[in-house]
């Protein structure tokens, strides 16, 4: 995937994440990209090692895998901000 294809796909992913787990979370639309990006390479790092697959282009399945990633980031992200 190129530059710009891993910036689409970091914002539908990203989009997803933050629809899926609603919040009051800072940052507007390059944090949302971000997420989904950060989300895209660890949902396809731990889907590779656990067998599922990883993020190969624009295809159903790794926009889930990166999907799970981005809410993982996502919870992790909310986890840390509680504590503070």
């Amino acid at each position: 995937m190129g530059f710009i294809s891993w910036i689409i796909m970091g914002l539908i992913v990203g989009v997803l994440a933050k629809w899926i787990m609603p919040g009051k979370d800072p940052g507007g639309l390059f944090i949302t990209i971000g997420i989904g990006i950060a989300g895209a390479f660890v949902g396809g790092f731990i889907g590779a090692k656990l067998g599922f697959g990883a993020v190969t282009g624009f295809n159903i399945g790794s926009i889930l895998i990166a999907t799970g990633g981005a809410i993982l980031l996502l919870a992790i992200y909310r986890a840390m901000k509680k504590k503070q």
